[in-house]
């Protein structure tokens, strides 16, 4: 049996395919649009199937190069929702298969159709050929630690009120890149922790810690930002040793603005 499933986005067809999925779905040889779809549905529900994905290795270093869609998909690999590995060689088509349909994804410009078959002869078949392929594949090393861990350990090392803008910035961002698409990760958390009047040595122990980068990227992001004026340091005095640095805002733009407009301005002032 075959039918025709015309959907207006990949959201739609990812309904289709998590809908009546109990076991392992098997996604092949997804774009990433795709790719980051799958990442946004798995954290927003709670009856998700277990997600097997075949994926280009390229498409995968620059979908997981966003911070927000690669702290996400940790998540969901931490929990065993979704185990992500390279695809060897380039598949047909894009699929999801499980072990009752096959779905085909067919894209244009504007819209997306699935090619859908519950053949049972031929789901088989092809359930299990890429069964196999997905059995033989290398894992997709992931660098990027999962949202929720970063989250917690933010709260915990630099405060709730931290924590707490850290997520309105995030929120607001389409995307955390810092090649111009974005900031990226560690210049977030070094706005975040300047609006929190924190020090420099407690949110770059914290982001080296927690596996967003080493105490030296954020020691070069901080120079970068102060030199800009993004942000300004204060020298504050310990028992032993030398005084460590208070990071502040630096520019009255940034003072006054909200933290769900902070990374607005600060890219405005970057551009």
């Amino acid at each position: 049996m075959v039918s025709n499933l015309l959907k207006t986005d990949v959201e739609d067809i990812l309904e289709s395919a998590f809908t009546g999925t109990d076991g392992e779905l098997l996604v092949v040889d997804p774009s990433d649009e795709t790719i980051e779809s799958i990442v946004e549905a798995g954290v927003d529900r709670t009856d998700l199937p277990e997600i097997l994905m075949l994926a280009d290795e390229d498409v995968l270093k620059d979908v997981m190069d966003d911070f927000l869609v690669a702290s996400k998909a940790a998540d969901l690999i931490d929990d065993g929702s979704l185990t992500v590995r390279e695809l060897p060689e380039d598949a047909d088509n894009s699929l999801f298969v499980s072990e009752d349909r096959v779905l085909a994804l067919v894209s244009t410009d504007d819209r997306v159709a699935a090619l859908s078959s519950e053949d049972e002869e031929f789901v088989d078949e092809v359930f299990s050929t890429y069964r196999e392929a997905f059995d033989e594949a290398e894992d997709h090393r992931l660098r990027t630690p999962a949202i929720s861990h970063v989250r917690e350990t933010m709260s915990e090392e630099i405060g709730e009120e931290a924590r707490a803008d850290f997520d309105s910035v995030l929120d607001s961002m389409e995307t955390a890149r810092g090649n111009g698409d974005g900031l990226d990760e560690v210049t977030i958390s070094l706005l975040v922790a300047a609006k929190n009047d924190a020090l420099l040595y407690d949110i770059s122990k914290w982001g080296e810690d927690v596996g967003i980068a080493s105490k030296a990227t954020f020691s070069r992001t901080k120079t970068r930002l102060e030199d800009l004026g993004l942000i300004d340091t204060e020298k504050v005095p310990i028992d032993v040793g030398r005084p460590r640095l208070r990071l502040k805002l630096g520019d009255d733009r940034l003072k006054d603005t909200s933290p769900d407009q902070l990374a607005n301005v600060a890219e405005s002032m970057l551009a």
